[in-house]
């Protein structure tokens, strides 16, 4: 019977990595945590364990299957050890489903109370711990589920976290009712909690700052086997110059390390170059570049040229294994072809001042962190992206990511602007609409006009905290209950 449940929730977990970007289907989602939510349902601890692991299996064995892309088809790393890693990779994140079922297994509740209240609550602990643990891994929470549908109204009040507590709520509140237990209320319960996500949706949390700015998001469409390729390097350097130079927008943003080689080393008549065309347009350009200050010390850095100071961000969260090596895994980076993987981090989160904007930059898969982007708000008042997703090929990847963009434009009420090399980019509005984009793996610019925004909606004022403390407290105020009773 385990070994079919197992496989069953195998098949549950894969399944609702449909919910998420591309496809978008959340229903699925809700289908597939009531699967969980019945699956744990009176199972002692370790069956919950071993159920939580083979749900968590197939939910990120399908959804980070791109990892194998970037380590073999793009690192050159042999198939085998790609594999095994990968795998290795979704096994440890599966460890977080697991103990979710383990922890609210070890708590007694009646069945309506662990399906709304008990499920969710472990659920989004964990989930919020692995976006902590070892650096963090937050790719794929299930809150990013729910970009397009009516509880992406909550998000400017709690995050991407209370989005996932809400999520396995409603799976809880679906079982109930498939189950007709407590079924009125179940019934009530979910339609009530996506009326009032759905009028959210429409609240203003923030304001215009100022007139509406020309925005050129710049796509070299670089091969990632070529962007490091000495003989590649002057072409690569006149495509974004022409990209650069054929745009009179304000403001021109570069993808990450668009200058494949150290601040120091390029042109400095390069350099001046793209000056002069920003200062043609009376505005900056943001290039993305790697820089380095004392011997030992190289960053992932974004640059201002043009009428305003010159000023840097240096990248502050690394990709553990793709920027910098863990202690003890050097050996898994010397088996791949990776030219930034040494990196060091920076040390300070400052909105930028470019084009009359306050801009928040992050690089890459920062964005991916919530509190992370809400650290450089009230003050910034557009939110900025550079990335080079060409290290995941034509993959679930690059959707994935423009999703977690999405969610950060509407937790924050920010247009996010995100500039990438192969795609996708993208401009989105504070409400999380994509209001254009440009095809992937085609240069090309994308012209908008961008309007920054101020203002403070809950989540940045608080961040996620109030959603994990609520979870804890759940879970203490139950155990405590349950002593009580005995």
């Amino acid at each position: 019977m385990l070994g079919v449940a197992s496989l069953v929730s195998f098949a549950a977990g894969a399944a609702s990595v449909a919910a998420f970007a591309p496809l978008g289907a959340y229903p699925l989602a809700l289908l597939s945590f009531a699967w969980l939510v019945h699956a744990w349902r009176g199972a002692p601890p370790p069956r919950a364990f071993f159920l939580g692991f083979w749900f968590g299996l197939g939910f990120f064995g399908a959804g980070v299957s791109w990892v194998y892309v970037s380590m073999h088809d793009i690192g050159g790393m042999p198939a085998p050890i790609a594999a095994f890693a990968t795998l290795a990779l979704c096994a440890f994140l599966a460890l977080f489903p697991a103990a979710a079922g383990w922890l609210q297994a070890r708590i007694p509740a009646a069945p309506a109370v662990r399906a709304c209240l008990l499920i969710p609550a472990s659920w989004t602990l964990f989930e919020w711990l692995r976006s902590w643990i070892l650096s963090g891994f937050p790719w794929l929470s299930l809150g990013y589920a729910t970009v397009g549908w009516p509880l992406q109204g909550y998000a400017p009040l709690g995050g991407v976290f209370a989005l996932s507590f809400l999520t396995v709520a409603l799976a809880g509140m679906l079982w109930l009712a498939m189950r007709r237990i407590r079924m009125r209320y179940a019934l009530g319960g979910l339609v009530a909690i996506i009326v009032v996500g759905q009028v959210l949706r429409h609240v203003t949390w923030s304001t215009p700052q100022g007139e509406p700015l020309s925005v050129a998001l710049l796509q070299g469409n670089i091969e990632q086997s070529l962007k490091f390729d000495p003989r590649r390097y002057a072409r690569t350097l006149e495509t974004y110059a022409r990209l650069a130079e054929e745009s009179r927008a304000r403001l021109i943003v570069f993808p990450e390390t668009a200058i494949p080689r150290f601040l120091d080393s390029v042109d400095p008549a390069y350099l001046k170059r793209l000056e002069a065309i920003a200062r043609r347009n009376r505005g900056d350009l943001l290039l993305g570049v790697l820089t380095r200050r004392d011997p030992g010390e190289y960053f992932n850095s974004v640059i201002t040229l043009g009428t305003s100071p010159m000023q840097g961000y240096h990248k502050v969260h690394l990709v553990p294994f793709g920027e910098f090596a863990p202690p003890g895994f050097g050996w898994m980076l010397s088996l791949m072809n990776m030219p930034m993987s040494d990196l060091s981090s920076g040390r300070a989160r400052k909105p930028l001042e470019a084009a009359g904007q306050r801009i928040a930059v992050n690089i890459c898969y920062e964005d991916a962190f919530g509190e992370e982007i809400a650290a450089q708000l009230p003050e910034a008042t557009l939110l900025v992206n550079v990335s080079n997703v060409a290290w995941f090929g034509d993959s679930l990847a690059p959707a994935q990511h423009l999703q977690i963009a999405q969610l950060r434009a509407i937790e924050t009420a920010r247009m996010h602007l995100t500039a990438t090399n192969t795609g996708i980019t993208a401009a989105i509005d504070a409400d999380g609409r994509v209001r254009a984009r440009l095809p992937q793996f085609a240069e090309g610019r994308l012209e908008i006009a961008a309007q920054g925004r101020a203002g403070a909606t809950p989540y940045v004022l608080w961040r996620d905290w109030p959603i994990v403390v609520l979870c804890l407290g759940a879970l203490i105020a139950l155990t405590g209950f349950a002593r009580r009773s005995r």
